[in-house]
């Protein structure tokens, strides 16, 4: 019965382990997110001050952001399903467990739940609308 206990007292840290890390993971990713949408600034302004023909410039800058929007667009939706496809496993992994656990980690497996049922939703959210 010792076992048991020590299993479910295990499975209870590593719910509230992953609940812990889950936000962690959201924000490397608005970081990285945001580093690219710098780099990628930096690109237009040494582009701007090349020298060209306005027109010439303006057409290139404005092929170089419509191609830089929907790359950005693409690799943010991606990153939103793998993210949002995370949560959802962690769910998967731990819901039959809960049942079966004392009543503080059996809480402490909802307040989980509820955490990444909120994360998942302000992902939803935040979900950019494509550029046609």
């Amino acid at each position: 019965m010792a076992e048991i206990n020590t299993d479910v007292t295990k499975v209870a840290k590593d719910i509230a382990n992953a609940a812990t890390d889950a936000p962690y993971v959201v924000i490397g990713a608005g970081v990285l997110g945001f580093q690219q949408a710098q780099v990628q600034r930096r690109e237009f302004m040494a582009k701007m001050h090349e020298p060209s023909g306005i027109t010439d410039r303006f057409t290139s800058v404005r092929g170089d952001l419509t191609e830089a929007v929907h790359t950005a667009d693409a690799k943010v939706e991606d990153l939103m399903d793998r993210v949002e496809e995370i949560i959802e496993r962690v769910e998967a992994v731990f819901a039959p467990f809960e049942d079966r656990l004392p009543a503080q980690a059996r809480d402490i497996s909802k307040q989980a739940r509820v955490q990444a049922k909120g994360a998942r939703t302000q992902i939803r959210s935040m979900r950019p609308t494509t550029v046609a």
